[in-house]
């Protein structure tokens, strides 16, 4: 058989897949979330280039004697130079290595836990429902950047963005677990649930095994949704000096390097270019969450038609 050959029954089974699944179809005949979609997928290119192209310890040197200070927008320097004459645009591109890191780090770890505590929460009900739910609802008081700013002071400094990543983790689960008890709630009325338990299921096999897999559209589109809000609240963190240490090329940290001082003196480029990268990330997580949910939930279809 022929490449060309192969090629062309590859490309046939990916399109009979997309065909086959509904959600694939609705998700790719949403115009926002192809776009927001595609501005991911730019980033992710964006942040693989960057760590692969380019040497953190030289990026987060100075260099004096070498580049020009404060240097405007140029064909020799696309985004300028900082007040320690470092190129900002290897450190924006670079940027997006960390955000996405971090960001993935954030979402796991609080998808884990929320799962964990909105699935035992629903399964069990009465007092382990009543105490993890409780809990929730104390953390879910409190303004999430704020909680998050008591949260990160409690980690040492020395794991730097890691100590965002920790607060943040702890600050996401109650929204996960009060979208996962809700899901599972509903899951668990259904006659084959009650059939399964029937049938000498053990809690961990009911719960992983069928519980689990109908709760994943809400859990989907609260990721995607809280992918964006990862990113934005780490370089919110870092701005207000408690996540990158000085130096890192941090969306968040930059900005405040710029802010502080490079606006003020007319440096625009300090400022402007970090915070383009960092708003077209998150624009883009939101682009797609709502896409996914439209896709996952026919009645947002209806609405929206």
């Amino acid at each position: 058989m022929s490449t060309e050959t192969k090629s062309t029954d590859v490309e046939r089974g990916i399109t009979e897949r997309i065909r086959a699944s509904p959600f694939l179809t609705e998700l790719l005949s949403n115009r926002i979330a192809v776009i927001g979609l595609s501005i991911i997928a730019g980033m992710v290119l964006v942040a693989v280039y960057a760590r692969v192209a380019y040497d953190l310890g030289a990026i987060v040197a100075t260099q004096f004697g070498t580049n020009p200070t404060e240097a405007a927008p140029s064909a020799a320097f696309w985004f300028g130079t900082d007040g320690q004459a470092r190129d900002i645009f290897p450190r924006v591109l670079y940027g997006a290595w960390y955000a996405l890191k971090f960001g993935t780090a954030t979402v796991l770890a609080s998808t884990v836990l929320g799962i964990a505590a909105g699935i035992v929460a629903a399964y069990y009900g009465d007092l382990t429902d009543n105490v993890i739910m409780r809990t929730m609802d104390v953390l879910l008081s409190f303004p999430s950047l704020l909680l998050a700013l008591a949260l990160v002071t409690v980690f040492p400094e020395s794991l730097g963005l890691w100590r965002a990543v920790a607060a943040l983790t702890l600050v996401y689960t109650p929204r996960f677990a009060r979208v996962v008890r809700g899901a599972a709630l509903k899951v668990l009325e259904d006659e084959y649930i009650e059939a399964t338990r029937a049938l000498g299921a053990t809690d961990p096999r009911l719960l992983i095994r069928h519980v689990l897999p109908n709760c994943l559209a809400p859990i989907t589109v609260q990721s995607t949704l809280n992918y964006g809000l990862a990113i934005i609240d780490i370089a919110a963190l870092s701005f207000l000096g408690f996540g990158a240490s000085p130096g890192d090329p941090s969306w968040g940290m930059m900005l405040a390097e710029g802010v502080e001082r490079g606006l003020f003196s007319g440096s625009w480029w300090w400022s402007f270019f970090p915070g383009l990268f960092l708003a077209l990330t998150v624009l883009g997580f939101n682009l797609l969450g709502d896409g996914m949910r439209d896709a996952l939930d026919p009645r947002m279809r209806d609405a929206v038609d």
